[in-house]
Order: C-alpha cells, then structure tokens, then sequence
C-alpha cells in the first residue's frame, strides 16, 4: 500500500509490503507460438450446454466398468470431445482433473481416426478406495478404459434412423366400400 507519492517521488511501501511489478509486454518472448501441435484446441471441444445436450439425447455407444460413451456425427472435419465427471462419483477434485487430463490426452492422440465426431465420456462409478488405493492404480484404470471405449467410437457410425412419414401428409383415403365414419354430433 503506497504511503505518499508525487510527480518526481517515488511510492514508498508500509513495511511488510511486497511490491509486485508487473511485466510489461516487450519482455515476452514472441517466438512462443500460440498453439503447439500437442494442445487441445477449444474447437476441439464440447463446451456448450446445447452441444452437449445433443449427444447426451443419443443412447449410450458402450459402457464401461466406470465409463458410459455417447457418440454422435457432427457434421464437421475435426472431433470434440466432452467430459462430465461429476463430484457425486469423484468427490476430489484432484481425482477429477485426473480423468479429465487423461481423457482429453487420449483423445488427443486418436483425434484423426475420430473426425466428424463428438464424443462424450461420462464417469458413472465411484473408483471405490479398497480397489484403487493409490493415484497410480486410478491412472492404470482410467487408461485402459478410455483408451477401449475410444476405439469403440473410432468404428464406423450407425446409419442414421430413416425418417418415417411426415406428419403434415393428408390422410390417406379410406377404401372403396368400407363405411365412412362421421364425427359424433353431427347430422347424418
């Protein structure tokens, strides 16, 4: 908290105050470049409630022990993956960003045999402590479920249910000598 300054004097401190100096722009290096090949993109992600609510509308493609896989097309080049991993089944956060990171890590490797895909894994199971005692043996799990249910995504889509009739068509005519009906009410 600066105690006096003015034109030509300096701030000075209460004592105790650290002084943050901010970095200014011209000293970050510009060479960084923006997106590594490694990162995770944000079109390569489900991040809307709409855009999940469309996948989640599917039935599940598979289940897992602790994992339910919907899939659906998107209609567009690249895959997108969603994550839902609620506290009700991972009440540590440290224990949800794991499975996320290891979601989106896995994802990321098979992001091109998943194109024109939206993927969403959904945790459904508690990882119970007697089992997974340790952080290693929930990673071990997590790998090799997501790694099983990603491949299942890879296969090739079901066809699209055909449309049935339109509602709007007229109806059709009744046949020829079958009795005609009349609205009850009215006059015959």
């Amino acid at each position: 908290m600066p105690l006096a300054s003015g034109p030509g004097r300096p701030a000075q401190f209460a004592p105790g105050c650290r002084r943050v100096q901010l970095v200014s722009q011209q000293y970050l290096s510009p060479a960084l470049p923006s997106v590594s090949a490694h990162a995770f993109p944000k079109a390569a992600r489900l991040t809307k409630t709409d855009e999940f609510s469309s996948v989640f509308a599917l039935r599940p493609r598979r289940r897992s022990t602790h994992f339910v896989l919907y899939v659906r097309a998107n209609g567009q080049a690249e895959a997108r993956l969603g994550v839902v991993v609620g506290k009700k089944f991972a009440p540590r956060a440290a224990e949800r960003n794991l499975v996320k990171r290891m979601a989106r890590e896995l994802f990321r490797q098979r992001r091109e045999q998943l194109s024109g895909r939206d993927v969403l894994l959904r945790l459904q199971t508690k990882f119970p402590r007697a089992e997974f005692a340790t952080r290693a043996a929930v990673r071990r799990a997590c790998a090799a479920e997501i790694a099983s249910l990603l491949e299942v995504a890879a296969k090739p889509l079901p066809p699209p249910p055909a449309p049935s009739a339109t509602p709007s068509a007229p109806p059709a005519p009744p046949p020829a000598g079958a009795p005609q009906s009349q609205p009850p009410g009215l006059p015959a």
